[in-house]
């Protein structure tokens, strides 16, 4: 009963600090407001890009594209994918990858302020950035301006869309079965900058230039749908209240004492090892380099074994033994009999042996006491 009392008071005091845990965090979290990156389809912000991504997918079949320029389909065609103001270093493999997205038919439309190094399009830089006159491919005035100092250089087959005195500021080049649109005005798709003077209009000529049946709004070159977790759909103070809740829990396990699994006493506390003497005893011939007393008791037995399993008297020296051994001894050559009773009675009779002496008389003792006692 007592220990029902105990338990009870023991979960109240638990939930009780964990709902004060909660209270604290409501009452004090203060949610920053969300900053956003330039140029992405999910930011309100002025510098977002989410008032011509809603008006396109009122109008028309676009979508969000967040997957790397591999997986870009390449069996449907007449695709139109907007890449606005890129903030990612390309591969080599990844370039080539759109290229290849294009030569099969479709149509890329990049919005980047200085297009230099992407698709092999080139740029030519110009100090006077001063509002110019615009004009379209039918030389045209458009009602716009442009903040980039970067023009675009063409060649001979490109196709001028929009151009001033300091050269074009969009172009459309063919790029086997599909297209290339370069632009160096991606602030006209911004929030704040798309409905000012001509600038929808002349994002809509861009796109229709594209002549696709459906759009795709690259976010992948910005790189946030490659670092979102399974932790970023939880939102921040429910991930505080879960990490209170674990540190709880963990305090409550370790004020009981919990174990998980059974408890195991280790050998060592309830068993003696047999061989204990014998661990000893090595250790000390090791430690006092008594190599040659070892390998003598080492003989001296082997010496037992053989008259037991084998017969052969034990009173016999080594230099005995010969005939003896060539008939047992099935497991080494007949030849090497003699050498071997040679060397092990020169080794017996020395005072002192070195300890690669002792390795290899005690490695070629054990094979014999393994021969015979295996009989």
């Amino acid at each position: 009963m007592k220990n029902k009392y105990s338990s009870r008071n023991t979960w109240l005091w638990l939930i009780s600090v964990l709902m004060l845990f909660i209270l604290l965090s409501y009452f004090t979290f203060s949610p920053k407001p969300q900053s956003f990156p330039r140029y992405v389809t999910d930011s309100p912000s002025p510098t977002g890009v989410k008032a011509i991504y809603t008006y396109l997918n009122k109008e028309t079949d676009v979508a969000i594209w967040g997957k790397p320029p591999e997986m870009l389909p390449h069996t449907v065609k007449n695709k139109l994918l907007i890449m606005i103001e890129p903030s990612i270093q390309f591969t080599k493999g990844e370039m080539q990858k759109y290229v290849s997205f294009m030569e099969d038919g479709n149509t890329i439309l990049l919005f980047k302020d200085n297009p230099k190094g992407m698709f092999d399009v080139k740029t030519v830089s110009n100090k006077d950035a001063a509002p110019n006159t615009i004009f379209d491919s039918e030389n045209r005035v458009v009602k716009s301006l442009v903040n980039s100092s970067h023009r675009l250089k063409t060649s001979d087959q490109d196709k001028i869309l929009l151009h001033d005195h300091l050269g074009p500021i969009a172009l459309k080049r063919t790029l086997g079965k599909g297209q290339l649109i370069v632009a160096v005005t991606p602030e006209w798709m911004t929030n704040q900058n798309i409905l000012k003077l001509d600038n929808l209009s002349q994002i809509l000529l861009l796109i229709k230039e594209g002549n696709s049946n459906a759009i795709l709004l690259d976010e992948y070159i910005h790189g946030q749908w490659n670092d979102t977790g399974f932790l970023s759909a939880f939102p921040k103070w429910l991930l505080l209240i879960f990490l209170q809740g674990a540190i709880v829990i963990i305090l409550w396990i370790w004020l009981n004492g919990k174990r998980f699994g059974p408890i195991f006493m280790p050998r060592e506390e309830t068993v003696r090892f047999s061989d204990e003497g014998i661990r000893a005893l090595s250790a000390w011939y090791l430690k006092g380099r008594r190599y040659h007393d070892s390998i003598f008791i080492q003989a001296d037995y082997v010496k037992l074994l053989l008259q037991e399993r084998w017969g052969i008297p034990y009173s016999r020296q080594w230099q005995d033994l010969p005939n003896y051994l060539e008939r047992k001894w099935q497991r080494i050559p007949t030849s090497e009999i003699l050498p071997f009773i040679n060397g092990l009675a020169q080794v017996l009779e020395k005072e002192r042996i070195s300890k690669q002496e002792y390795l290899l008389w005690s490695k070629k003792l054990d094979q014999l006491r393994k021969e015979v006692e295996a009989g």
